[in-house]
Protein backbone atom coordinates (compact mmCIF):
# COMPACT_ATOMS: atom_id res chain seq x y z
CA UNK A 1 0.00 0.00 0.00
CA UNK A 2 1.43 3.59 -0.64
CA UNK A 3 1.97 5.64 1.86
CA UNK A 4 -0.17 8.46 2.49
CA UNK A 5 0.68 11.80 2.54
CA UNK A 6 -0.34 13.88 5.45
CA UNK A 7 -0.38 17.57 4.52
CA UNK A 8 1.50 19.98 7.27
CA UNK A 9 -1.49 21.25 9.40
CA UNK A 10 0.89 24.54 9.96
CA UNK A 11 2.41 24.80 6.79
CA UNK A 12 4.09 28.61 7.91
CA UNK A 13 5.01 28.25 11.39
CA UNK A 14 5.81 31.58 12.97
CA UNK A 15 9.57 31.71 14.10
CA UNK A 16 10.93 32.32 17.52
CA UNK A 17 11.92 35.76 18.23
CA UNK A 18 15.69 36.48 17.78
CA UNK A 19 16.82 37.59 21.42
CA UNK A 20 20.05 39.58 22.10
CA UNK A 21 22.50 37.24 22.74
CA UNK A 22 21.11 34.03 20.98
CA UNK A 23 19.77 31.62 23.30
CA UNK A 24 20.15 27.93 22.84
CA UNK A 25 16.93 26.09 25.06
CA UNK A 26 17.56 22.90 26.59
CA UNK A 27 15.25 19.93 25.38
CA UNK A 28 14.97 18.87 28.90
CA UNK A 29 16.36 20.50 32.41
CA UNK A 30 19.93 19.05 32.74
CA UNK A 31 20.69 17.22 35.96
CA UNK A 32 24.29 17.14 37.62
CA UNK A 33 23.59 14.93 40.18
CA UNK A 34 26.69 12.68 38.85
CA UNK A 35 28.89 15.29 37.69
CA UNK A 36 32.20 14.41 38.05
CA UNK A 37 35.33 17.21 39.56
CA UNK A 38 36.39 17.56 36.16
CA UNK A 39 33.21 17.46 34.55
CA UNK A 40 32.03 20.41 36.87
CA UNK A 41 35.55 22.31 36.21
CA UNK A 42 34.49 22.16 32.50
CA UNK A 43 30.89 22.93 32.59
CA UNK A 44 31.86 26.10 35.35
CA UNK A 45 34.68 27.04 32.72
CA UNK A 46 32.28 27.01 29.86
CA UNK A 47 29.35 28.83 31.13
CA UNK A 48 31.90 31.69 32.53
CA UNK A 49 33.02 31.57 28.58
CA UNK A 50 29.57 32.41 27.72
CA UNK A 51 29.15 35.31 30.48
CA UNK A 52 32.53 36.73 29.19
CA UNK A 53 31.27 36.96 25.71
CA UNK A 54 27.38 37.91 27.22
CA UNK A 55 29.06 40.49 29.52
CA UNK A 56 32.16 42.13 27.60
CA UNK A 57 31.54 45.27 29.84
CA UNK A 58 31.47 44.11 33.02
CA UNK A 59 33.38 46.07 35.43
CA UNK A 60 33.01 47.26 39.15
CA UNK A 61 29.98 49.46 39.05
CA UNK A 62 31.17 51.32 42.23
CA UNK A 63 32.63 55.09 41.35
CA UNK A 64 36.28 55.27 42.76
CA UNK A 65 39.24 56.76 41.90
CA UNK A 66 41.82 55.34 44.47
CA UNK A 67 41.82 52.40 46.91
CA UNK A 68 40.43 54.82 49.64
CA UNK A 69 37.72 55.74 47.63
CA UNK A 70 37.07 52.26 46.60
CA UNK A 71 36.92 51.15 50.01
CA UNK A 72 34.85 53.39 51.41
CA UNK A 73 32.47 53.28 48.37
CA UNK A 74 32.20 49.48 49.35
CA UNK A 75 31.58 50.05 52.69
CA UNK A 76 28.60 52.09 52.25
CA UNK A 77 27.05 49.53 49.55
CA UNK A 78 25.85 47.30 51.87
CA UNK A 79 22.22 47.33 52.46
CA UNK A 80 21.64 49.39 49.64
CA UNK A 81 21.78 49.78 45.88
CA UNK A 82 25.98 50.83 43.63
CA UNK A 83 23.43 53.73 42.12
CA UNK A 84 22.20 55.11 45.49
CA UNK A 85 25.87 54.88 46.37
CA UNK A 86 27.36 56.53 43.26
CA UNK A 87 25.29 59.46 43.85
CA UNK A 88 26.41 59.89 47.71
CA UNK A 89 30.35 59.71 46.80
CA UNK A 90 30.94 62.86 44.71
CA UNK A 91 29.97 65.06 47.65
CA UNK A 92 31.55 62.82 49.97
CA UNK A 93 35.10 62.31 48.87
CA UNK A 94 35.23 65.53 47.73
CA UNK A 95 34.52 67.12 52.16
CA UNK A 96 36.84 63.46 53.12
CA UNK A 97 39.80 63.55 50.49
CA UNK A 98 42.14 61.43 52.87
CA UNK A 99 41.75 59.11 56.17
CA UNK A 100 42.97 61.78 58.14
CA UNK A 101 40.10 63.88 56.84
CA UNK A 102 37.26 61.16 57.86
CA UNK A 103 39.45 60.59 61.12
CA UNK A 104 38.53 64.06 61.83
CA UNK A 105 34.59 64.52 60.29
CA UNK A 106 32.21 66.01 62.10
CA UNK A 107 29.53 63.43 63.18
CA UNK A 108 26.56 64.58 61.68
CA UNK A 109 27.76 66.28 58.75
CA UNK A 110 28.72 63.12 57.52
CA UNK A 111 25.36 61.42 58.49
CA UNK A 112 23.94 64.12 56.30
CA UNK A 113 25.54 62.79 53.60
CA UNK A 114 25.04 59.37 53.96
CA UNK A 115 21.14 59.41 55.35
CA UNK A 116 20.49 58.18 51.59
CA UNK A 117 22.17 54.97 51.92
CA UNK A 118 20.05 53.50 54.76
CA UNK A 119 22.02 52.65 58.14
CA UNK A 120 23.98 55.96 57.94
CA UNK A 121 24.54 55.96 61.57
CA UNK A 122 26.20 52.54 61.80
CA UNK A 123 27.94 53.84 57.87
CA UNK A 124 29.33 57.04 60.08
CA UNK A 125 30.42 55.17 62.41
CA UNK A 126 32.66 52.76 60.56
CA UNK A 127 34.13 55.30 58.24
CA UNK A 128 35.49 57.36 61.22
CA UNK A 129 36.70 54.44 62.65
CA UNK A 130 38.13 53.47 59.51
CA UNK A 131 40.18 56.63 59.02
CA UNK A 132 41.76 56.56 62.59
CA UNK A 133 42.93 52.82 61.98
CA UNK A 134 44.17 53.78 58.59
CA UNK A 135 46.10 56.80 60.21
CA UNK A 136 47.23 54.70 63.12
CA UNK A 137 48.12 51.82 61.76
CA UNK A 138 49.20 52.28 58.18
CA UNK A 139 50.26 56.02 57.75
CA UNK A 140 46.97 57.19 56.46
CA UNK A 141 47.09 54.51 53.33
CA UNK A 142 44.95 51.20 52.51
CA UNK A 143 46.70 47.67 52.57
CA UNK A 144 47.14 45.92 49.53
CA UNK A 145 46.51 42.46 51.38
CA UNK A 146 43.68 40.45 52.56
CA UNK A 147 44.92 39.94 55.85
CA UNK A 148 45.34 43.82 57.05
CA UNK A 149 42.38 44.35 54.97
CA UNK A 150 39.77 42.32 56.84
CA UNK A 151 41.11 44.11 60.49
CA UNK A 152 39.51 47.54 59.37
CA UNK A 153 36.72 48.26 60.66
CA UNK A 154 33.55 47.85 58.37
CA UNK A 155 35.63 45.50 56.03
CA UNK A 156 34.96 41.92 55.81
CA UNK A 157 36.20 39.76 53.11
CA UNK A 158 33.99 40.71 50.21
CA UNK A 159 34.61 43.90 51.02
CA UNK A 160 38.84 43.30 51.06
CA UNK A 161 38.27 41.45 47.84
CA UNK A 162 36.35 44.05 46.06
CA UNK A 163 39.42 46.33 46.84
CA UNK A 164 41.90 43.80 45.81
CA UNK A 165 40.75 43.24 42.55
CA UNK A 166 39.69 46.12 41.12
CA UNK A 167 41.88 49.15 42.73
CA UNK A 168 45.58 47.15 43.37
CA UNK A 169 44.78 44.25 40.47
CA UNK A 170 45.44 41.62 43.09
CA UNK A 171 42.57 38.41 41.91
CA UNK A 172 39.90 38.38 44.85
CA UNK A 173 36.52 36.46 44.34
CA UNK A 174 33.72 39.17 46.06
CA UNK A 175 30.66 36.75 47.11
CA UNK A 176 27.99 38.71 47.44
CA UNK A 177 24.06 37.97 47.30
CA UNK A 178 23.89 37.49 43.72
CA UNK A 179 27.28 35.78 43.48
CA UNK A 180 26.35 33.44 45.78
CA UNK A 181 22.76 32.66 44.72
CA UNK A 182 23.89 32.14 41.09
CA UNK A 183 26.63 29.46 41.87
CA UNK A 184 24.31 27.70 44.01
CA UNK A 185 21.78 28.11 40.89
CA UNK A 186 24.59 26.92 38.93
CA UNK A 187 25.03 23.95 40.98
CA UNK A 188 28.66 24.65 41.02
CA UNK A 189 28.29 24.45 44.92
CA UNK A 190 25.71 23.58 47.82
CA UNK A 191 27.84 25.86 50.41
CA UNK A 192 26.15 28.80 52.07
CA UNK A 193 29.02 29.85 53.73
CA UNK A 194 30.92 32.80 51.90
CA UNK A 195 34.22 32.12 52.62
CA UNK A 196 33.84 28.27 51.84
CA UNK A 197 31.75 29.49 48.34
CA UNK A 198 34.94 31.45 47.73
CA UNK A 199 37.05 29.29 48.33
CA UNK A 200 35.45 26.50 46.35
CA UNK A 201 34.89 28.55 43.25
CA UNK A 202 37.73 29.79 43.28
CA UNK A 203 39.10 26.24 42.78
CA UNK A 204 37.26 25.81 39.73
CA UNK A 205 39.01 28.65 37.80
CA UNK A 206 42.44 30.32 37.53
CA UNK A 207 43.26 32.86 39.77
CA UNK A 208 43.99 35.52 37.11
CA UNK A 209 40.26 34.97 36.45
CA UNK A 210 38.73 35.74 39.77
CA UNK A 211 38.12 38.89 39.74
CA UNK A 212 36.48 39.39 36.66
CA UNK A 213 34.39 36.52 37.10
CA UNK A 214 33.00 37.83 40.26
CA UNK A 215 31.98 40.77 37.89
CA UNK A 216 30.41 38.38 35.05
CA UNK A 217 28.71 36.64 37.76
CA UNK A 218 27.39 39.91 39.13
CA UNK A 219 25.82 41.47 36.32
CA UNK A 220 24.48 38.06 35.57
CA UNK A 221 22.58 38.39 38.54
CA UNK A 222 21.32 42.33 38.09
CA UNK A 223 20.30 41.54 34.78
CA UNK A 224 19.17 38.15 34.34
CA UNK A 225 19.28 35.65 36.65
CA UNK A 226 17.23 37.44 39.43
CA UNK A 227 15.98 36.40 43.05
CA UNK A 228 12.95 35.57 43.01
CA UNK A 229 11.62 35.37 38.92
CA UNK A 230 15.02 34.85 36.67
CA UNK A 231 14.86 35.19 33.06
CA UNK A 232 15.51 31.59 32.60
CA UNK A 233 14.23 31.85 28.65
CA UNK A 234 16.05 34.54 27.83
CA UNK A 235 19.37 33.07 29.24
CA UNK A 236 22.45 32.03 27.29
CA UNK A 237 23.89 29.69 30.20
CA UNK A 238 20.07 28.11 30.03
CA UNK A 239 21.50 24.73 28.23
CA UNK A 240 24.02 23.62 31.17
CA UNK A 241 22.06 25.64 34.15
CA UNK A 242 20.59 22.52 36.49
CA UNK A 243 17.85 25.64 37.82
CA UNK A 244 16.96 26.38 34.12
CA UNK A 245 12.54 26.50 34.51
CA UNK A 246 12.92 28.42 37.87
CA UNK A 247 11.89 31.58 35.70
CA UNK A 248 9.37 31.78 32.82
CA UNK A 249 11.28 29.89 29.88
CA UNK A 250 9.12 31.01 27.25
CA UNK A 251 11.14 33.47 25.09
CA UNK A 252 9.03 36.39 24.70
CA UNK A 253 7.97 36.63 28.62
CA UNK A 254 11.84 35.96 29.70
CA UNK A 255 13.46 38.76 27.74
CA UNK A 256 10.83 41.32 29.24
CA UNK A 257 12.53 40.51 32.61
CA UNK A 258 16.22 41.29 31.13
CA UNK A 259 16.99 44.70 33.20
CA UNK A 260 19.69 46.71 30.83
CA UNK A 261 20.70 49.63 32.85
CA UNK A 262 20.11 52.72 31.83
Amino acid sequence: MPTQHVADPNPHPVPPPVLDPPVKLPRKAPVYADETPTQLVRRARKMHKVLTETYPDAHCELDFSSPLELLVATILSAQTTDVTVNKVTPTLFAKYPTAQAYAEADRDEMEAILKPTGFFRAKTNSLLKLGQALVDEYDGQVPGKLEELVKLPGTGRKTANVVLGNAFGIPGITVDTHFGRLVRRFGWTTEEDPVKVEHLIGALFPKKDWTMLSHRLIFHGRRRCHAKKPACGACPLAQWCPSFGTGPTDPVLAAKLVKVPA
